[in-house]
């Protein structure tokens, strides 16, 4: 197991995270954006969207195993899970949570117009709309990268007081990019070491622009 990278409020871990989510106890509320067959998703029409070319890994080509979604459930009261209407075997088939809606306001595009988060707790239905061309000015660096905006919007969702926030499928740090400009304390868990460098990357610029808007506010 490596050692974990601190940034700011940031704790990030390169490395699984069945392996990781059992030693940090549980904290407030998981917002994450799991894979689900990054690669059975694609064809040619999703080029002109700006998909790169990524690594082809087994863990983008599989969705989490029981045991791993088990691990996210236990690790935080609150949970937002993105894509979570690919996951219903997966999750808690008592519970009629609510559910945060991406509206993309695209035609023609090959996938969903739209993208759903489970969470496992109560209230309204909630929608965003938030074109993809603009989530694809935010930089995109990984398959499933939401936009920064939208991931803001989904902490705004969580019940207050939910002062940290863990993604343990970091991908590229959208989450942590997100969490740092909101000011809050972040956990973040990503296998894939190119995936976890940018997402160092992406949320050491992210603080560092913060402390400057900090130091020129003071």
């Amino acid at each position: 197991m490596s050692e974990p990278v601190t940034i700011g409020r940031a704790t990030l871990y390169n490395s699984d995270c069945r392996d990781i989510l059992p030693t940090l106890g549980k904290v407030d509320a998981v917002v994450t954006d799991p894979p689900y067959g990054i690669n059975a998703a694609r064809d040619r029409k999703s080029e002109q969207w700006g998909w790169k070319d990524y690594p082809q890994s087994g863990w983008d080509k599989e969705r989490p195993d029981a045991s791993c979604f088990a691990a996210v459930l236990a690790a935080a009261r609150y949970q937002i899970i993105w894509g979570g209407n690919y996951f219903t075997d997966r999750l808690p088939a008592n519970h009629m949570g609510k559910w945060l809606i991406w509206d993309k306001g695209q035609e023609g595009f090959s996938l969903a117009d739209a993208e759903l988060a489970w969470c496992n707790f109560d209230g309204a239905i909630r929608r965003i709309n938030y074109h993809r061309a603009k989530a694809l000015q935010d930089g995109k660096e990984h398959p499933t990268q939401k936009a920064v905006e939208v991931m803001k919007w989904s902490i705004d969702q969580l019940p207050k007081p939910s002062a940290t926030i863990l993604d343990p499928f970091l991908g590229s740090g959208t989450t942590g990019v997100a969490a740092v400009q909101m000011g809050r304390d972040f956990v973040g868990v990503e296998a894939d070491p190119v995936f976890f460098d940018i997402a160092c990357r992406r949320i050491e610029d992210a603080q560092r622009q913060r402390d400057l808007f900090l130091e020129s506010a003071a």
